[in-house]
């Protein structure tokens, strides 16, 4: 029987260590051969860092075109005041201290037949194994009206940074009393608790600077993860501040007017104060340039080896695979990137990969000292992966001491899994 998951073992970074579970021996292993990764988020700097861990002869290569990485975990925070965006930045200078040779340039081809890789200013990158984790691209053609432009007026903030200030500019410069809509699509999606939590801190900053304002919800999904934990904080702490609309009652998107700020539903139309507009997405525009992503704009993984079932020597992790049960999270992200370091160690070394036992835990912070979370645990199951007992979630009635012990744990999860990928 699988042992439960506790929330103390994901903030000390046990569950993330899906190297150790996977091969243990993997670390003591001297393989050599050319492993590039694309994309410095948790997933790829987790692999990279794995990967040259386990086998010091291996020659790893990170390309990444931001020489700074700004994190999504915590920077709903950021929007509603409770947290500086710098706290949010981490640099790759200790990859490249452990001998990872790090690329601050965008992948812009990929030669599969050749095996390389080519950046923007035209180097190339000849790899054994390539590793992809380019997170997410907007699916613009499933919005009609919204695109980069639109963005600028109708801010997504589901990339932090630039945007995370422009929506939190957006919100400080709202008169009392007005309204803040946030559009939320359907699933697949990255983080898709984050939405939610956005809306709840949101509130928080309404109610305590413009307590006459309201946060609409205008939702493609009529239920979503940890929704009655959402929804109890909801009546606790905001009362009728937050309205939700689902789909069943007509709340899905089907296209915007930026011109006019205008959101446009099954049921009618919405001109908010602010609109914060996340729009469906899709694997990032590398994993279609390489081959790996399908019709559904998604990559189809191996889930013991995490390789591509289009293409082969090539792996996707993170938010861009098609993960089954898994959630797309950063946690989930990171535990998957250590699993496919320790899966191409033992391919390059001619042994056979072990499946790997993986976890991924999610925190949501409603409010300051109000917090929740899931954990859950996965295993391959057939071509995806697939839940299985031992996952944790926190309980409805809960008394407050254990909603702020919560909350402490976000920071310290946050902390552990930034250290452990980046410092």
């Amino acid at each position: 029987m699988n042992a439960q998951v506790t929330r103390r073992d994901a903030v000390l970074g046990i569950t993330a260590a899906a190297t150790s579970l996977a091969v243990p021996s993997i670390l003591r292993a001297q393989s050599a051969g050319r492993v590039v990764v694309i994309g410095g988020g948790f997933g790829g700097a987790a692999c990279a860092r794995a990967l040259k861990r386990a086998a010091a002869r291996l020659q790893v290569t990170l390309i990444e075109p931001n020489k700074t990485f700004t994190s999504c975990p915590l920077s709903n925070e950021v929007i509603a005041g409770l947290r500086d965006i710098e706290a949010q930045l981490f640099g790759y200078e200790k990859l490249a201290a452990e001998g990872i040779t790090v690329v601050a340039q965008a992948a812009t081809t990929i030669d599969t037949q050749k095996r390389s890789v080519i950046a923007a200013d035209g180097a190339a990158f000849p790899y054994d194994r390539l590793v992809l984790s380019p997170g997410i691209d907007f699916h613009f053609e499933g919005l009609p009206g919204y695109d980069d432009a639109a963005s600028e007026k109708m801010p997504h903030a589901w990339k932090a940074g630039a945007q995370t200030l422009q929506l939190r500019r957006q919100l400080e410069a709202m008169a009392d009393g007005g309204v803040v809509a946030i559009a939320i699509p359907a699933n697949p999606s990255r983080c898709p608790p984050a939405p939610y939590e956005r809306a709840s801190l949101i509130a928080h900053y309404l109610k305590t600077t413009k307590p006459r304002s309201k946060v609409l919800i205008l939702d493609a999904k009529d239920n979503f993860s940890q929704q009655r934990l959402f929804e109890k904080a909801w009546k606790e702490l905001y009362g009728d501040m937050i309205e939700r609309i689902g789909l069943s009652q007509g709340g899905r998107v089907t296209s915007v007017d930026p011109a006019t700020r205008t959101i446009v539903t099954e049921f009618g139309n919405y001109t908010p104060d602010v609109a914060n507009v996340i729009p469906p997405q899709r694997a990032g525009r590398i994993a279609e340039i390489a081959g790996a992503a399908d019709a559904t704009g998604w990559c189809p993984i191996d889930p013991v080896t995490f390789e591509s079932k289009l293409v082969q020597n090539i792996h996707v992790i993170g938010d861009a695979c098609l993960g089954g049960g898994i959630p797309k999270s950063a946690s989930a992200a990171g535990a998957q990137g250590k699993a496919c370091a320790a899966a191409i160690v033992n391919l390059l070394a001619g042994r056979a990969p072990e499946a790997p036992r993986l976890t991924g835990v999610c925190y949501n912070t409603v409010a300051p000292g109000y917090g929740f979370s899931l954990a859950g645990n996965y295993q391959p199951k057939g071509d995806i992966f697939a839940e299985v007992e031992g996952g944790a979630t926190s309980p409805v009635d809960a008394p407050g001491e254990l909603r702020a012990r919560e909350a402490t744990e976000a920071e310290r999860w946050f902390q552990t899994i930034t250290a452990d990928t980046f410092g």
